[in-house]
């Protein structure tokens, strides 16, 4: 009986965990320039931002996200809870990391 009851607590714990999915921080990406700009969100999706639009996001904090230049990547910015509602400007972004990584 004991085995029984201790399956079944694992069992509840386990879906409770499942119920409680870790935080996300949601804030939008705004291309404020006229180039696509293709950005990498590990194991969650690489998008394309079309030039002048805006993309919805929803991301864990914690979560990296990076920028392509000459064909490498370059972290842009980890996500934290500071950015909930917020519209980032990615094109300045990334001229700013570019600047702060000695790439211009």
């Amino acid at each position: 009986m004991k085995k029984w009851m201790l399956l079944f607590s694992l069992l509840f714990a386990c879906m409770a965990t499942q119920a409680n999915p870790a935080p996300e921080v949601s804030f939008t990406l705004h291309n404020n320039t006229l180039a696509s700009i293709p950005l990498i969100i590990p194991n969650v999706m690489n998008p394309n931002l079309n030039p002048m639009s805006n993309s919805g996001v929803d991301l864990e904090p914690g979560q990296e996200v990076f920028f392509i230049y000459k064909k490498k990547r370059y972290l842009l910015l980890k996500v934290t809870e500071d950015l909930e509602g917020k519209t980032l400007e990615v094109g300045t972004l990334i001229n700013e990391r570019k600047r702060e990584l000695g790439l211009e």
